[in-house]
């Protein structure tokens, strides 16, 4: 191998910078436009001017014939170099400039003539048809060589024929005529072509500003690496244009906004329908990470503004975290509450051990029916009006919770909820949220006390939710639905302000609604209407056979009971709290 590199080849055509082959393509167009005007321009000119000069010389022919004394003159005076009529043709020559002025007789001499050596000889070409009483124009060769003829007859007082006038005009006068009209011409064209390079030039400036002084090649190359780039990323890309018009959508982002093609030249509004995502998309919600809420999917968007004038927002789906976020929450709830159970359980124990060691045994058995009873009568009173076991199991294990956070959780009197759920989990979600909302605000109240009712009315479903917390201003009671907007603030592991905005979204899927009051005697107070959220009766009857009597209302009581007995049963209690997730409204 040869320790010196080949020679690099001289590779020839077009450059690679768009800038350099936009100029040069421009640069040709204007040339080859110039070049043609000016071919075309030509190209008629000399027809032009050979059709002038024979005009020209057709017009001095035609006044020489006119001269009153002429035809009487050729009649009367013999063809001599000195005679009138020679002297007449030589005045007009002179004064028109023509190469020559000849008069001649019906036989076709000469009378007159600019070499006088040829006066009474014959003319060198046929004058015929000007003889005949025809005007005659032509390019032809004669004596003195090639010129523009005019030939016109020569009649007398009485209008007879008695001759013909022939003018010539020199063809070289013709041609530099046209030579002389060749360089202002080429100027013309010269600054014509120059306007168009530096036109070229200016708009191959703005081309390479706008594409960065790229090759032909890498636009194409960026233009495949960003189609590849923005279908493959699991993030949702939304490009607007300077008017606010979606003009890009990846497969993700359409996947998450559940939109398609039809989107394409529209606004976030017109595309999404009004709401928060929109707004986010459009621009008028500022800010970075902002949650918001599309469909079932809890999203965080960011928006950032390009140099044309658009915007880029990109789209991530956070629906899964947020769900391990409240899940995260729960557990951490039920650790805490476990702990409390655990401390208060050995206080009850050393109580009973020392009712024991003082042989007070009738005292020992009243405490231990007493511990018992009061979490039995909550069980109970859960699982008689609520009839669906999951939503049964969710209370009794947030009651436990509430009730070592100091907060009473009571289920209302009015509450009658037949087993007939067709969504339990979608209802387990709301309950969930609004029950951790109402706890966290009647928290540290004074007799806290959470109220739950839930009723069934034909096929809706109605729950109201009241807390004895410092309730919800009036011009306040629509803002706690939106995406992102709470009072508390935020865990480290995610971001607040999401359970209120997924129960309305949940309401509205299902026909209903979700709004926000006062409580009688204060509070806030939740209300949450589900049409169409129980079975019809026949449906219940079909599914009897899965509860029946002896899995309704006494059995659920005695699961409930169980699991107020044990600490496994108030695990799986608040493992199905931490299904419904936390409320992050407030």
């Amino acid at each position: 191998m040869s320790s010196t590199s080949a020679p690099r080849r001289l590779r020839l055509g077009l450059p690679r910078r768009v800038f350099s082959q936009v100029l040069l393509m421009q640069v040709a167009i204007a040339a080859g436009v110039a070049v043609l005007a000016t071919g075309l321009f030509l190209a008629p000119l000399g027809d032009q001017l050979d059709d002038q000069a024979m005009r020209r010389a057709l017009a001095i022919a035609q006044t020489t014939a006119q001269q009153p004394r002429l035809a009487a003159d050729l009649r009367s005076t013999p063809a001599t170099a000195d005679g009138p009529v020679q002297r007449e043709a030589e005045l007009i020559r002179e004064a028109t400039g023509a190469e020559y002025v000849v008069v001649m007789d019906r036989r076709g001499v000469r009378w007159s003539h600019t070499d006088p050596a040829r006066i009474g000889a014959a003319v060198s070409t046929d004058p015929g048809e000007a003889l005949a009483g025809h005007e005659v124009m032509e390019i032809d060769e004669g004596t003195l060589g090639r010129s523009a003829r005019g030939k016109v007859p020569l009649r007398d007082g009485s209008g007879e024929i008695v001759g013909a006038v022939s003018v010539g005009i020199a063809y070289d006068s013709v041609r530099a005529r046209l030579l002389h009209a060749v360089p202002g011409l080429l100027a013309y064209a010269g600054g014509a072509l120059a306007v168009g390079a530096l036109a070229a030039w200016l708009i191959a400036r703005r081309v390479q500003r706008q594409t960065r002084d790229l090759a032909f090649s890498d636009i194409a190359a960026l233009l495949a690496e960003r189609e590849a780039m923005l279908h493959g990323i699991r993030e949702g890309v939304v490009a607007l244009d300077r008017e606010g018009r979606v003009r890009l959508l990846n497969d993700e982002a359409r996947r998450l906004l559940d939109i398609g093609d039809e989107a394409l030249g529209r606004t976030p509004g017109e595309a999404l329908g009004a709401g928060r995502t929109a707004e986010v998309l459009a621009g008028r919600v500022t800010g970075t990470d902002l949650l918001t809420v599309r469909g079932p999917r809890v999203l965080v968007a960011n928006r950032m503004p390009t140099d044309d004038g658009g915007a880029v927002a990109t789209l991530r789906d956070r629906t899964e975290l947020e769900q391990l976020g409240r899940e995260l929450d729960s557990t951490r709830g039920l650790i805490d509450a476990l702990r409390a159970q655990d401390h208060e359980h050995a206080n009850r124990m050393h109580t009973l051990l020392g009712l024991l060691e003082l042989e007070m045994y009738d005292d020992a058995a009243e405490f231990i029916g007493e511990v018992v009873g009061d979490q039995r009568a909550t069980a109970e009173q859960i699982t008689e009006r609520v009839t669906d076991p999951l939503l049964a199991a969710l209370l009794v294990g947030k009651a436990t919770v509430a009730a070592e956070r100091g907060v009473t959780l009571w289920v209302s009197d009015r509450t009658r909820l037949p087993g007939r759920l067709i969504d339990p989990g979608g209802l387990v979600t709301v309950v969930g949220n609004l029950v951790d909302n109402a706890v966290d605000a009647a928290a540290g109240s004074r007799h806290a006390r959470v109220e739950v009712e839930l009723r069934g009315e034909g096929r809706t479903a109605v729950l109201r939710v009241r807390d004895t917390g410092p309730g919800i201003p009036a011009d306040r009671r629509e803002v706690v639905f939106t995406e992102g907007w709470s009072t508390k603030e935020p865990p480290a592991h995610r971001r607040r302000g999401i359970g209120l905005s997924l129960v309305r979204t949940f309401a509205e899927r299902q026909g209903g609604s979700a709004t926000a009051g006062e409580a009688p005697g204060g509070g806030a107070e939740f209300t949450v209407v589900l049409p169409e959220a129980l079975a019809a009766p026949a449906s219940a009857s079909a599914s009897a056979p899965a509860l029946g009597p002896s899995s309704g209302p006494a059995d659920a009581g005695s699961a409930a009971r169980g699991s107020a007995d044990s600490t496994a049963g108030s695990t799986a209690a608040s493992a199905a709290g931490s299904s419904a997730g936390e409320g992050e409204g407030r």
